[in-house]
Parts: C-alpha cells; structure tokens; sequence
C-alpha cells in the first residue's frame, strides 16, 4: 500500500529522521573533491619523460682521461710530479733511463762509425767516377778496350750502391739514437696528473707500458645517459634534457621541470645507433646555455662524477600519463608533424 506525502505525519518516528549535517558536509566535501580531481586529472598538462643514469665525460675525446706511456724500455730515474700534480705543455713527468748507462755513449760512437764509412764511401765514388772518365776517353781514342770501360762503369755502380746502404745504416743509426735519447716523458698539454702507476729506480718498464694518468685542463663536459631501449626511438639531437648531478642538492619534479629545484639544462647531442652490453643505448648530452642557469664548477661535478637525466619528451595530460605508467605503455609517440614520412616506392 503507497503513502502519500501528507501522511507521512502518522509515522512520527520517520519524521524525526534527518540527515546530519556533518554527512552533507561530507558528501559535498567528497563530490566536489572527484569533479576537482577529475578536472586535475584532465586538464593538468604533464611533461613525460625518459630517464637514466651517466656520468660526466668530455665532449672531446682528446679532453677524455688519457695514459701517458714510456717512449723507450728502461728503467725509472726520476718522477718530476706526484698524484694530483698539475702540469704546463712540455712539462717533464718522468725520466727513464737504459740499463746500460754507457747506451747512448755507445750510440753516438756507432753513428760516427757509420758517418765514416759513409764518407769514405762517397770518396771511393769520385775516385772511381774520375777513372771512368778517363777511361772513356781511352776508350774513344782506341787505347783501351771495351771490357775495361765497362769494368770502370761498373765499378762505379757497386760504389754508388755501397754510398746507398751506409746512408740506410746511417739511418738506422739515427733513428735508435732519436729513440734512447727520448728518455724525458713531457706533458702533452695543460692539466693534472691523477695516479703515478710506476715505482721508483728500481722498477723497470717497456715501451709503450702505462706511468700515469692525465687528465686536460678546459675540457668541455658532457654527460652520458643510458636510455632504456623502449624509450631511445622516441629521444633525438636537439630534445631537452635536465640533469641531476651527484652530491648536488636537487628536488626533482619529472612532469614538471619548470618547478625542478637544482636541476640544470641539457641538450641531447648524440644517441648512439647500437646498444650497449646492458641493452641500454648511450645518449651523449651537453651543456645547455640559454635561459639557465650553467652547470656547477668542475670543482663540485668532477669528470666521473654520477649523473641522473631527464630527457623532456611530449606534453599529455597527468591522467592519462597515470593510465599509460598502470599498462606500462611506452611514452606518448611525437606528432605528426615531426614523424618522418614515408616516400612511396616507384
């Protein structure tokens, strides 16, 4: 049986309930929260990004670290700097000497050696040169015969060729002469020693063997990333990236760069075409310089030093950025306008 509004006055317990106001309130407080979150969720632009960990490099690689090796086998005679030394071009860093410390002696007196036969060589040659002449004349007055011209002649040529193989032995000579005498190991240009890896005199090293670490002076830093491979299609030259460095204080907000707090700018300058051992792709970026702030002093972000980087790829809304990370989707791909058409074949 149905009632009617006016009789609802007859049940006067159900009259006597109303709804508290603390539950409207809480109602209200609830819808108006879901259409503000919804709002947020919707119209809130998020920045996705990819990111991954580095460290700080040399953009040039004769900026990178480099080996400074022995030029000649010996032994060392005497270190001219010690870890963390700093050095000008033409510095001397080491001296290293032969075993035999009569060598060099020994290979001046052979090269005088040689200077002489060389000498008497060419002497013989315009000895024998001038008795072939007269020997032609001989010849072409009829006094002599044509088997001694021609022995004259080539006398000559065996003359001439023994003048050719001192002139290779002197050479030779001059050439191990320059190398034993290249005993000081120099600086190749302005920096810092970072580790002396040999001893003292009684350690002995080849040519070629590693004394030292060199790092340059005025090296242009840039950071390396390695990118997750799901993501390295969608990162290019030229894309921006923000950069994390270790031991600097930084507060992060990946969507939201504009309010990143010691985090500075970057720009993608190479992304290698292969992976690397981990499957991750190397992503080379530097410095960037326009409308932020420079990267902190090589006193604080040393060449090594970890990095972490943000490479800023298309703006979405945060709502849909949370339902791609849920899936595990891979980033929003770039515009139509930036992808790459393709030619039809002919």
């Amino acid at each position: 049986m149905a009632y009617r509004e006016q009789d609802i006055g007859y049940f006067k317990t159900l009259e006597a309930q109303r709804v508290p106001r603390v539950m409207r309130a809480v109602g209200w407080i609830i819808l108006v929260g879901v259409m503000m979150a919804v709002a947020f969720l919707t119209f809130t632009p998020w920045t996705q990004t990819t990111s991954g960990f580095g460290a700080v490099t040399a953009l040039n690689p004769n900026d990178r670290l480099q080996e400074i090796n022995a030029l000649v086998p010996g032994r060392i005679s005497e270190w001219y700097v010690r870890d963390g030394s700093h050095v000008d071009v033409g510095d001397p860093i080491v001296e290293i000497v032969d075993i035999d410390p009569q060598l060099l002696t020994r290979l001046q007196a052979e090269r005088s050696q040689v200077v002489a036969k060389v000498e008497a060589a060419e002497t013989a040659v315009q000895t024998a040169e001038i008795d072939l002449r007269r020997m032609e004349e001989l010849f072409n007055e009829g006094l002599a015969a044509r088997r001694e011209y021609e022995q004259a002649q080539i006398r000559v040529e065996e003359l001439r060729a023994r003048v050719a193989e001192a002139a290779a032995e002197l050479t030779r000579a001059d050439v191990n002469l320059s190398r034993q005498s290249v005993q000081i190991v120099r600086a190749p240009r302005d920096g810092v020693i970072l580790r002396v890896f040999a001893g003292d005199a009684a350690t002995f090293v080849r040519a070629g063997d590693v004394v030292a670490t060199f790092v340059p002076d005025n090296a242009e830093r840039a950071v390396e990333l390695f990118i997750d491979g799901r993501d390295v299609a969608l990162v290019s030259e030229g894309a921006e990236v923000r950069l994390q460095f270790e031991g600097w204080p930084a507060v992060q907000f990946s969507g939201w760069p504009s309010l990143a707090i010691g985090t500075f700018g970057g720009r993608v300058s190479a992304v290698d075409p292969s992976a690397q051992t981990n499957g991750r792709f190397r992503v080379l970026v530097t410095e960037e310089t326009i409308d932020t702030p420079p990267w902190p002093n090589e006193r604080f972000v040393r060449f090594g030093s970890t990095a972490r980087g943000w490479v800023l790829l298309e703006e979405v809304s945060i709502g849909y950025e949370l339902w791609r990370q849920m899936n595990n989707f891979p980033a929003e791909l770039p515009g139509v306008g930036d992808t790459p058409q393709l030619r039809p074949q002919t």
